[in-house]
């Protein structure tokens, strides 16, 4: 069978992580990445050996750098069969009309609105909804972290109401424009968007949803609240949570209390720029009084969606039927493993 041919739409914190992803899979290969800048990310991908293209507008600034382009974006699009938009956000209407008229397939990420594809994308929680389709998206990296969670709960005990307060990190580690920040600060906008984004994949779930963006870069955590229909003990929710997909439980007791050491810990295991792809829940916080379950869990905003864009490219493509199949397929080639 011939490999899926991917072009990746902005080279930046997702789209870098997303063009390495697409290099690690077998039954892919990776076209080409764009940037708009000849900057040190633009360096970084043809030191890579991946093709660079440019939008028309850039390629005179390109020029006099001295960058090498591989073509303009419109060229990329000519050679692919479907291309990861990781431009930023808000511009995705201009980029859909622009792959429809290439008559390519396009993923988008979460800082896109639901409406603009019309469907939403998660691995484990709706794999097949994307099948085939022209168009589809990749939830948010913390609505891709509570799916992880509250959908093998669900399934397990049927979630009766879920309350989320996320606890957000100020800026991505390489972004200085945002920070330094001495401060908590409380989004006003109730509920935030994350509730109705999990619903975007399960419509039944009940779910309200605060966040106050904090003074760190390194990850966002989530404290969550279920209302279980069923009955449960605190033993049998983490046995759930071990057999997860994407999910890893660790210890405070085991010297893992902090977002740092959770970090550190993607660091010892050897990840590709020190990634942590799973949602970590902490095995200790985990606890369920009466029908209440309580839990505290840990998201790596730069790189928990990378392998649910690999896994849609395959529903998209029509590559793999089976989506327990693709999650290992990119489990496998990312080193996602529970050792």
């Amino acid at each position: 069978m011939a490999k899926i041919r991917v072009g990746v739409n902005g080279y930046g914190t997702i789209g870098k992580r997303v063009a390495s992803a697409v290099a690690a899979q077998e039954d892919m290969e990776l076209v080409g990445v764009t940037k708009t800048r000849p900057n040190f990310e633009a360096l970084s991908a043809l030191r890579k050996g991946y093709d660079l293209y440019v939008p028309d507008e850039s390629v005179e600034a390109f020029g006099k750098a001295g960058v090498k382009i591989a073509g303009t974006l419109k060229d990329m699009l000519s050679k692919v069969d479907i291309v990861v938009d990781c431009t930023p956000g808000n511009v995705g209407e201009y980029y859909r009309d622009m792959y429809k008229a290439a008559g390519v397939k396009a993923i988008f990420q979460g800082g896109e609105d639901h409406s603009l594809t019309g469907i939403s994308f998660n691995s484990t929680a709706n794999y097949s909804e994307s099948w085939g389709a022209q168009l589809s998206r990749v939830v948010s990296c913390n609505t891709t972290g509570l799916l992880r969670t509250l959908n093998p709960i669900d399934k397990a005990f049927k979630i009766k109401d879920a309350y989320v307060t996320i606890v957000r990190r100020a800026a991505d580690p390489g972004d200085s424009k945002n920070g330094p920040i001495n401060g908590l600060e409380p989004s006003v906008s109730l509920p935030t968007h994350h509730g109705p984004d999990v619903q975007s994949i399960m419509p039944w779930l009940s779910i309200s949803t605060m966040a106050i963006k904090a003074s760190t870069t390194l990850m966002h955590v989530h404290t969550v609240v279920a209302e279980l229909e069923a009955e449960a003990t605190t033993e049998e929710v983490i046995e759930v949570l071990k057999k997860a997909s994407r999910v890893r439980l660790v210890r405070s007791k085991d010297g893992i209390k902090t977002t740092a050491q959770i970090m550190e810990l993607a660091r010892d295991l050897g990840r590709d720029r020190s990634d942590m792809y799973e949602i970590v829940v902490w095995e200790d916080g985990i606890k369920v009084v009466g029908n209440t379950l309580y839990y505290y869990q840990a998201v790596h905003q730069e790189s928990d969606v990378i392998p649910e864009n690999i896994d849609c490219i395959r529903s998209m493509c029509k590559a793999e039927k089976d989506s327990a199949e693709s999650v290992a397929k990119t489990d496998a080639a990312l080193g996602i493993s529970k050792s």
